[in-house]
């Protein structure tokens, strides 16, 4: 049972047994939705539950999550390099390189850095972070199509993405982001770097990390199309969407909070010790 579960119950040793389900079956949908549910509630709870405690008791909760995704995404790429024993680069296609997985850095950097380059990271998880999860959940087909639902790969997929958007919902509702307008640039910068990384990868391995390549299916597909595949104007529409998305979100932001009343002040009224009269 494990090693069906891992995929090494295969004839070949490096497959599975079972029989994929398929994309948009009920066994898909209610496992991603179970997950966005589970999600949801915990960073809810957690957040509110947090609000009003210090920064460090905040922070902690990030710094779990920053060690758990990471936890089972290594276990990940160890055992599907071991499914893949007999080509010692496999490892090079599972570098988090592609937008959802640029949340195993990106939490670590949210939760151990310090200053500007902290409040960055934070609004970059709050941005990405519950995208990701609901695109590499529900928008995992082609996953989904190949693995049965309970894998390893659909399974860790799962539990990794919906890391990434409790980190994002709980840094919303535990009141940790910052979304100050001098830190965009840090923000752009981070994604910026990744991009610009996953390219000359993706020139060194013959690899498509961020879709910067080929649309693979996504919804690039319109712009790959619309350009006829241009290997220097795809890339960089693809790069200039998300650094769009960012500044939307950082509108919508702020045209919500504009919106919301004002908090009533409370002056406080420091109480004067009685005057002694000698």
């Amino acid at each position: 049972m494990i090693k069906e579960f891992l995929g090494l119950s295969g004839a070949d040793g490096a497959s599975y047994w079972r029989a994929a389900e398929g994309a948009y079956s009920w066994q898909h949908l209610t496992f991603v939705t179970s997950l966005l549910v589970v999600m949801a509630i915990l960073a809810v709870f957690l957040g509110r539950k947090n609000r009003f405690k210090s920064e460090k008791q905040k922070n902690s909760v990030l710094v779990w999550s920053a060690i758990l995704i990471n936890a089972f995404e290594i276990f990940k790429i160890v055992v599907v390099c071991t499914r893949n024993a007999d080509n010692p680069n496999h490892w090079q296609k599972l570098l988090p390189l592609f937008l959802c997985s640029i949340q195993l850095i990106a939490i670590p950097l949210a939760a151990f850095t310090k200053g500007r380059l902290k409040e960055a990271a934070l609004d970059f998880v709050m941005i990405f972070g519950i995208l990701g999860a609901v695109v590499g959940t529900y928008g995992a087909a082609q996953n989904y199509a190949v693995y049965p639902v309970l894998s390893l790969d659909n399974v860790v997929s799962g539990i990794t993405h919906v890391i990434s958007g409790f980190a994002s919902l709980y840094i919303i509702f535990s009141g940790m982001c910052s979304m100050k307008k001098k830190n965009i640039v840090i923000t752009n910068l981070i994604l910026g770097f990744f991009c610009v990384v996953a390219y000359v990868v993706n020139i060194l391995v013959d690899y498509n990390y961020m879709f910067l390549m080929y649309h693979d299916g996504t919804p690039y597909q319109i712009f790959y199309n619309l350009v006829g595949g241009h290997p220097v104007i795809y890339p960089l529409l693809v790069v200039f969407l998300f650094v769009l998305y960012v500044f939307v979100y950082y509108g919508v932001y702020y045209a919500v909070k504009k919106k919301q009343p004002a908090p009533p002040h409370i002056e406080v009224i420091e109480e004067k010790e009685p005057m002694l009269i000698k």
